[in-house]
């Protein structure tokens, strides 16, 4: 068992986040706040949590990935369980500078896009967190993108390091 485990590769996690985020992110446009969103979002963050280890990073980054998923999954469970947004969202969005801080890190050694990308997400995760009481929340929808580019990216490249 623990072999099989050994043997999967980043890119079937990044597909698996990519199955579980994809429809998560098109209610961000098309509905926004619908009910049954957050059971993909949850599956999607387990999907990320099997990611985590597999891809190149410091175990203090490896870390921060883990307390964004904890604290993504929570919040998800929270607003299932009738926990307004108001009061759940911003442990989430607290998540997202942990977030922003793995995708960044893990991102660096990885190839052009993969950098690219995960920069350009991490970044975005972990600044929005701190402006996000002076903006709407709809300005938080790029990162949603450019986390299915780099979950793509990394799906593709099998989260290979840098190519030339």
């Amino acid at each position: 068992m623990m072999q099989a485990e050994s043997e999967a590769s980043p890119r079937v996690f990044a597909i698996m986040a990519i199955a579980f985020f994809a429809p998560v992110a098109v209610t961000f446009a098309v509905a926004p706040g619908v009910w049954w969103a957050d059971y993909p979002g949850i599956l999607f963050h387990l999907a990320v949590f099997l990611l985590v280890p597999r891809l190149p990073a410091p175990e203090w980054a490896k870390a921060a990935g883990c307390g964004w998923l904890v604290l993504d999954v929570t919040t998800s469970v929270l607003t299932l369980n009738n926990v307004p947004h108001n009061v759940a969202d911003p442990f989430r969005l607290g998540g997202h500078i942990f977030a922003g801080i793995w995708i960044a890190t893990a991102s660096i050694s990885g190839s052009v896009p993969i950098k690219l990308f995960g920069l350009i997400t991490g970044l975005w995760l972990f600044a929005f967190s701190f402006v996000s009481p002076f903006v709407p929340m709809t300005l938080l929808a790029p990162a949603s993108l450019s986390m299915l580019v780099w979950l793509g990216v990394i799906a593709w490249q099998n989260g290979s390091l840098r190519r030339r």
